[in-house]
């Protein structure tokens, strides 16, 4: 079946992102692509960027029309196939009314690269004459949004989107997570959302919502550009920011004696805090008030980009291989969480846990919104939101290799960490188990 793919942005507009990344993997012969640049290239990159489905290319259209052999859904953006003839077909955007395609095609599969919500307008002409259209309405229709990753704070952010996403239009939406880590987790929180083990092709429409670097057809703007809590929205065409959910418990705690959890590892040593021995300054800081410190990390020790953290001796091992679920209900009965930019963060903040977070190599906007964040800002910070730089595969992209290296991260203090504490203890009215005695 020949393929035509079309885009819906402009090609030079994605020509200058995929330069970008094909010159920041030192990759030169690749940089060959971009001399014939086209449609089909840009698919291309897209498809392995995204791993998309086995057979979603070629697999059979099931939204029939009028027109003998014409199909069309979109379950891979727009695909519309084509019989043979004299077919003028003219696709644009049902709001702004931009035509992105407006050509004749005779025979085959009309595929657009974009991978967002678009509602989209097809206008099918014959010999002249209208014989066809259509405008994308998703109102009953079965819809399926399909993760693609496995980032656990990438997850959190979106998933209160694809609840606002069926009540707005009133679809019969379903999800596809990758795996079974998040899947009891998703299911509590938001159990009007059924979950699918695979795409099937047989819905009206299915988005691939994924959080990746850089201006491409999957996502409207840069994830580095745009706070994670918003970029549900973008994706799925939601200009505001969806509300939480209500986390209700299911196990007790861990133990009746006030407790707070620290997590010190993360998928990336930039997102590690690594003052020396800071860790230890506010484990034992906090046991000084009474309070019990549990690790939760899954691994007590990490090795990453040469740089080793380990789980800090004077905090209680609940280190391992625990569910999401197991998590959440420890964090939900702690008295607040202690940890990085990273997944754990993401789950404390979605089940009420008060976060302190030690993050400087992102912008204070660019995670969920804490007031206890923190971060030394008289150093060199923030690398990950300069679109202008390229971060990809890079530890430190301003400072990499010099004495400065990773300051961001290295010279937060523990005072900075423990006036963050002692604010949250006020502002929630907190005491101290030790201060309960007196």
């Amino acid at each position: 079946m020949r393929k035509h793919f079309f885009s819906a942005r402009n090609l030079e507009d994605y020509k200058r992102h995929v330069r970008t990344i094909l010159a920041g993997t030192g990759d030169n012969p690749n940089l060959e692509v971009l001399k014939h640049f086209n449609q089909d290239a840009l698919f291309a990159y897209i498809k392995d960027l995204l791993k998309f489905p086995e057979g979603i290319f070629d697999s059979r259209i099931v939204g029939e029309t009028p027109i003998p052999g014409l199909r069309l859904d979109f379950n891979c953006g727009l695909r519309l196939d084509v019989p043979e003839g004299n077919f003028r077909i003219r696709i644009s955007d049902a709001d702004s009314e931009q035509i992105f395609f407006d050509k004749y095609v005779s025979g085959g599969r009309l595929i657009s690269v974009e991978q967002i919500f678009i509602r989209w307008r097809i206008e099918v002409f014959r010999d002249g004459k209208l014989i066809f259209t259509h405008t994308l309405d998703l109102e009953g229709q079965p819809v399926m949004l399909m993760f693609r990753f496995n980032a656990l704070g990438d997850l959190i952010a979106l998933l209160p989107y694809a609840r606002e996403f069926k009540r707005r239009h009133r679809c019969k939406l379903s999800i596809c997570l990758p795996n079974n880590t998040l899947s009891e987790f998703a299911a509590h929180l938001y159990p009007e959302l059924p979950q699918a083990d695979a795409v099937t092709f047989e819905t009206y429409a299915t988005y691939y919502p994924s959080m990746v670097l850089g201006y491409t057809p999957v996502a409207p703007i840069n994830l580095r550009d745009m706070p994670m809590e918003r970029m549900g929205g973008a994706f799925l065409g939601l200009n505001f920011l969806a509300p939480k959910p209500t986390f209700k418990p299911t196990m007790p705690p861990v133990t009746n004696e006030p407790y707070v959890c620290i997590g010190v590892q993360a998928s990336s040593t930039v997102k590690g805090w690594l003052y020396p021995n800071g860790w230890e300054v506010v484990v034992d800081y906090l046991k000084g008030l009474g309070y019990r410190v549990f690790c939760i990390d899954k691994n007590s020790v990490q090795t990453n980009g040469g740089i080793t953290i380990r789980k800090p001796e004077n905090a209680e091992d609940f280190t391992g291989d625990f569910t999401i679920m197991e998590r959440a209900n420890m964090l939900y009965h702690a008295e607040f969480f202690i940890g990085l930019g990273s997944g754990l963060s993401w789950v404390a903040n979605a089940v009420g846990c008060p976060v302190v977070m030690i993050c400087g190599f992102t912008t204070d906007w660019h995670e969920f919104y804490t007031p206890y964040r923190v971060a030394n800002r008289l150093v060199c910070n923030g690398c990950y939101n300069d679109v202008h730089v390229d971060f990809l595969g890079k530890l430190c992209p301003y400072q990499k290799g010099t004495p400065r290296e990773l300051e961001c991260q290295k010279k937060i203090s523990p005072r900075q960490v423990l006036n963050a504490i002692e604010r949250l203890i006020i502002d929630r009215n907190l005491t101290p188990p030790r201060l309960r005695s007196v």
